[in-house]
């Protein structure tokens, strides 16, 4: 692939306008925080998403592989998601330490003593990974299973790059097709589809909780002609009952389906108020994405400890799932854990993963920088099963986020890096 160091600044010139012209004219756009009315008033305040200006390169073995892992890690939060003990143990020392999670925690242990069901379980992850340099193993960083950003702009991003390299094709000497296509929000959007449609009441709609001033534009599921309404945790608190038979209703719709864009950070819960909604949507028969016990079966430390031996064995029957899954667990270690500590202090560039590291062209308020990047690739996946029918388990998409090498950060929103897309190699 062309080397972006390479490419004369003429061209870069006419890159960047077109990059900047296609997002405007494609909604490759979020809401300006300088912009007071911004969020509330749809269209006011908007600017180009932070991109990078050509995709990155990306071995397709490693591609391959990450497209092949996401229905396996999807059984495995489901299965993990249903042992409750399992959860409560791994999280009981976490409990101690870490007021919110162990809210988290209260509320789970809550859902296990009233034995709530959920019949109807619905998942939308993002597994994201990062090659290691020396060993060329694709490494997997985390596995979130709540609020998984950027479904919608990573697939716009994908066209942008796409058309760059049809329209450029001469200069640039690459092929557009190496690109691959990117549906996350469409899948996703049909996969709450499909789960409004299991719960089997036309007139009830999907709720989006989002935080208060939400500057991202969930895309909302009027393809599939099902009615959304977006209400943040104070919201709900205020304006939701359950009636006797279980419905959620929030300001007398009836819901449907839950998708969580807020409510996996504690300052979301500011009050009692917010953590009232929460547990008024646990009890409730709606369908959570993520439920309680799918949002605790993605933190760091069940992942930690799904890491050592034979905990896998626990959970998964077949044997080659299973090995695929450990050759790409990155070595999880607690701080609590003395030895690990003791050993990285000793030899601190042990414990550092070498990803990929290439020169690249990123893309923020309109200015174009050069730097070094290191590049960490999300896969979505959804996972829908009601009762013992499993209706939806695929990968649907993916993320590319390119930060600048000496930032330990890599959200965007943050400010710390950009959105990309991949070129095949």
């Amino acid at each position: 692939m062309s080397n972006p160091h390479t490419i004369d600044s003429e061209l870069l010139q006419k890159l960047v306008h077109d990059a900047l012209v296609w997002s405007s004219l494609h909604g490759l756009v979020v809401g300006d925080r300088n912009v007071e009315r911004s969020g509330s008033v749809p269209g006011v305040g908007m600017v180009h998403a932070p991109i990078a200006l050509l995709p990155n390169s990306f071995p397709e073995v490693q591609w391959n592989q990450a497209c092949e892992f996401a229905p396996i890690f999807n059984e495995l939060v489901d299965r993990v998601s249903l042992d409750g003990n399992f959860l409560q143990d791994t999280l009981s020392r976490t409990k101690k330490v870490d007021a919110f999670t162990s809210r988290l925690l209260d509320l789970h242990s809550r859902m296990l003593q009233i034995g709530k069901k959920e019949d109807i379980r619905l998942g939308l992850h993002r597994s994201d990974y990062m090659l290691d340099e020396k060993t060329n193993l694709l490494l997997q960083i985390e596995l979130n299973t709540i609020s998984c950003s950027f479904s919608g702009l990573s697939c716009l991003v994908s066209e942008l790059h796409r058309s760059l390299l049809s329209h450029y094709k001469k200069p640039l000497g690459l092929d557009a097709q190496k690109v691959p296509v990117n549906t996350s929000a469409s899948k996703f959007a049909e996969v709450l589809a499909k789960a409004w449609t299991e719960y089997s009441n036309p007139s009830a709609v999907v709720m989006v909780v989002v935080q208060p001033g939400e500057r991202n534009i969930p895309e909302l599921i009027n393809t599939h002609n099902v009615t959304s309404i977006r209400k943040t945790l104070a919201e709900i608190d205020a304006q939701g009952k359950i009636l006797s038979d279980g419905t959620l209703q929030v300001d007398g719709e009836t819901v449907a389906v839950i998708y969580f864009r807020a409510g996996y950070a504690p300052t979301d819960y500011p009050s009692e108020s917010e953590w009232k909604a929460r547990l008024l949507m646990e009890e409730s028969s709606a369908i959570k994405c993520p439920s309680i016990s799918y949002h605790l079966t993605g933190t760091k430390k069940v992942q930690q400890e799904l890491a050592k031996p034979n905990v896998l064995e626990r959970f998964l029957e077949n044997k080659d799932d299973i090995a695929k899954l450990r050759e790409c667990f990155a070595g999880l270690w607690s701080l609590d854990d003395s030895d690990a500590v003791k050993n990285a202090i000793q030899q601190p560039e042990a414990y550092v993963m070498k990803p990929q590291r290439e020169g690249g062209v990123l893309v923020r308020d309109g200015i174009c920088y050069k730097e070094h990047a290191v590049s960490e690739l999300g896969i979505f996946s959804a996972y829908l099963r009601n009762k013992e029918t499993v209706i939806n388990n695929e990968q649907c998409g993916y993320l590319m986020r390119t930060k600048v090498s000496s930032s330990n950060e890599g959200g965007v929103a943050a400010g710390f890096a950009v959105l990309d897309s991949l070129y095949l190699t």
